[in-house]
């Protein structure tokens, strides 16, 4: 870095500097975005969600709901939100597990008898709360860093707390079955 150059700056065509932060910033946003393009791409592999067409992504919810025929809208509903909760753990994005997932939870609530937006807010609790605590989550790794504290003792600092708010998630995610949300 030249003595002209400030710190944390990128100089391009002498004299255009940009802040690191803002690359940082251009390849998250990146990031997300390909996530998205993924998804979109796995779905037409996977197939369209048209429920009459022999597809993967049709052959999927059909085993999925039979297997879970024999259980209530409610424990289905509480199923939705641990799976959202668990899978938070591989795709931290919300945009990017709603893309995945969401196009698998919509259809499958209809089947198992769960509304609509009940689907979304097991999906929306599970995004939400596990973000506290999972590794690969960069803000959550980022800020732990910049306050100088491991993870393993964060983990062992907020687990009481996290299950607070997963059984408040639950409380909710059946009080809205109950209501017919």
């Amino acid at each position: 870095m030249s003595k002209k150059e400030g710190k944390g700056l990128k100089s391009f065509n002498k004299g255009f500097q940009v802040p690191d932060t803002y690359i940082i910033i251009f390849l998250v946003v990146v990031v997300a975005a390909l996530v998205v393009a993924m998804a979109q791409g796995i779905m037409q592999v996977l197939g369209e969600s048209d429920p009459t067409t022999p597809t993967v992504i049709n052959t999927i919810m059909y085993n999925i709901s039979n297997a879970l025929s024999g259980v209530s809208g409610a424990v289905a509903a509480v199923l939705m939100y641990l799976f959202q909760s668990i899978f938070d753990f591989f795709v931290v994005s919300g945009t990017g597990q709603a893309a995945i997932t969401m196009l698998i939870m919509a259809p499958l609530s209809d089947l198992l008898g769960v509304s609509r937006q009940t689907a979304v807010v097991a999906f929306q609790l599970g995004d939400a709360f596990t973000n506290l605590i999972v590794p690969t989550s960069g803000c959550l790794i980022g800020s732990l860093a910049i306050a100088k504290i491991e993870w393993s003792n964060w983990v062992k600092f907020m687990w009481k707390f996290l299950g607070v708010l997963m059984i408040g998630a639950i409380i909710t995610i059946l009080i809205a079955v109950g209501i017919g949300f």
